[in-house]
């Protein structure tokens, strides 16, 4: 049996939910909530369309020009995104995880991320994927395997659906407090700025209204949390329905993206929200990057759940 291009497909089920995991990238390749999406799903006989529904390590977006520096070394990462010229969400988005434990409800995967010239750290990294009446949970622990201190980060790259429409119908609540703004051209931070007043507010969703042709391809931060410190962004379409995705505190950022494409790709059909335990280019700024020592073992956890 052929095995579809997407990898091996683990189908979960739990009361209204279904969603399918597949082992290229430990990717969300579907969630469906009564038969509705709540993310924009693939094939599985089907190269993933860029990174979506991708597990993203040793770091999430971009590494700028593909350089950084670590503990006095330098390193040249291949340049995954050659239009601006940046290493894009890390090593292991094209991995063939491999199933530890899986149940109706649930699949553990698990890739190791050998030692390269330009990534020269041994990380083992599992993914546990979890359905239950509030949802699809997803957890990521690493682990460094090796003897020398690594620098990591980690998030997921899911575009999720509200329902009917696209991104420019759809409702959005951001409580965060800061967007990093960047160039336009190549996405290179400049600098952290506050949402009420940068672009004239363009990037303020603290409360919530429609996105229309707002384009957003950002990372923020100054999250609002609740008690727990968990975090959450929720996008609604006009007729009631949405989508809700919440992450604890381990993220101290999330991307969004618009998913704007030009033609005659469809263009803007999901709202990427990509919650990241650093920014942008943390390998070169440092900004709330993991180093892990060798041994050390870091979590990161979000979910996501019908309106």
């Amino acid at each position: 049996m052929t095995t579809p291009l997407s990898g091996t497909q683990f189908e979960l089920t739990s009361g209204a939910y279904t969603a399918t995991i597949a082992s290229v990238g430990a990717s969300l390749r579907s969630l469906q909530h009564h038969g509705r999406d709540l993310v924009v799903p693939f094939d599985a006989d089907e190269v993933r369309p860029a990174y979506r529904g991708a597990t993203l390590a040793p770091w999430p977006n971009r590494v700028v020009d593909g350089r950084y520096s670590f503990e006095g070394t330098d390193y040249e990462l291949a340049l995954t995104e050659p239009k601006r010229g940046h290493a894009l969400h890390g090593l292991v988005a094209w991995h063939d995880f491999i199933a530890l434990d899986e149940a109706a409800d649930r699949v553990m995967l698990a890739t190791t991320i050998e030692a390269e010239t330009a990534y020269p750290f041994r990380i083992q990294v599992r993914v546990e994927f979890h359905l239950d009446a509030d949802g699809l949970h997803t957890t990521v622990a690493a682990r460094n395997t090796g003897t020398v201190p690594a620098p990591f980060g980690t998030g997921p790259h899911p575009y999720l659906v509200a329902g009917e429409g696209t991104v420019d119908d759809w409702t959005l609540l951001l409580p965060a407090e800061h967007v990093l703004t960047v160039t336009d051209d190549r996405l290179i931070p400049i600098g952290v700025a506050d949402v009420a007043t940068e672009s004239g507010g363009t990037f303020d969703f603290r409360e919530p209204r429609e996105i229309g042709d707002t384009f957003l391809d950002h990372a923020f931060t100054g999250l609002v949390r609740d008690e727990n410190r968990t975090a959450e962004v929720r996008v609604t379409a006009a007729s009631g329905t949405g989508v809700r995705m919440r992450w604890d505190s381990s993220c101290k950022w999330v991307q969004v993206h618009t998913a704007d494409q030009e033609a005659p790709k469809p263009s803007r059909i999901g709202l990427a929200v990509e919650p990241m335990t650093c920014p942008p280019d943390a390998f070169n700024s440092g900004e709330d990057l993991l180093v892990l020592q060798p041994g050390g073992v870091t979590f990161a956890s979000w979910s996501i759940a019908a309106i």
